[in-house]
């Protein structure tokens, strides 16, 4: 588990948040609040990462991006792993999207699930209000659900514009899981959002 970067975010709060659920599913959590720790990932089966913005160490980058590689899990939500080393266009290929913008600010809106996926099994669609992710995508990505823009009197043009709001990927041996909903703390407390990323966070690991 490393968390970091904006504290907007809440990085420890929200990375606290799931350090039972992974214990009680027989996990050995690990805390790190540096990248240093991607030099040394050998063993590890999962690395939830909650960094917002920062930059990556080249040589912490290649740690990481090997040990997914070769199987290591790779999951996280919102801008602790899509709006994390902007300027590292490596990191972004291997999550498969970066934040590009939340037009909206803080809004409600609606996720709806568009998969037949064990992530999202039994979810059909859920309500937030929080922010509205708009980010640039990769087209290989398996997206288990999106979120469709309603028109925004700087930018009319994106109105009904879907994006994904959670999808999966994989990277060499490795699956990278991402979830767009969870600024907030209680964010992650709505029940739909917990279970997604509480399954995500299972999906990808080795």
């Amino acid at each position: 588990m490393v968390r970091g970067g904006w504290e907007g975010h809440s990085p420890v709060e929200a990375t606290e948040l799931f350090i039972p659920f992974l214990e009680e599913n027989g996990y050995e959590v690990t805390v790190s609040d540096s990248t240093e720790s991607y030099l040394d990932l050998d063993g590890t089966d999962l690395v939830l990462q909650c960094v917002t913005m920062s930059e990556i160490d080249a040589d912490h980058f290649k740690g990481l991006e090997a040990a997914i590689r070769r199987g290591t899990g790779f999951a996280g939500w919102h801008g602790g792993i899509v709006d994390s080393f902007r300027a590292n266009a490596d990191y972004s290929f291997i999550t498969g999207g970066q934040f590009i913008s939340h037009p909206h600010g803080f809004t409600d809106y609606r996720v709806d699930v568009v998969a037949d996926h064990p992530i999202v099994e039994g979810i059909t669609h859920f309500d937030v209000h929080t922010e509205q992710y708009y980010v640039h995508y990769d087209p290989t990505n398996t997206v288990l659900a999106t979120t469709t823009f309603s028109s925004h009197p700087d930018y009319p043009w994106i109105e009904g514009a879907v994006m994904p709001a959670v999808w999966t990927r994989t990277w060499g041996a490795g699956k990278v899981f991402v979830c767009t909903v969870g600024h907030k703390l209680d964010d992650l407390e709505v029940p739909e959002v917990r279970t997604i990323v509480e399954r995500g966070l299972l999906w990808a690991s080795k």
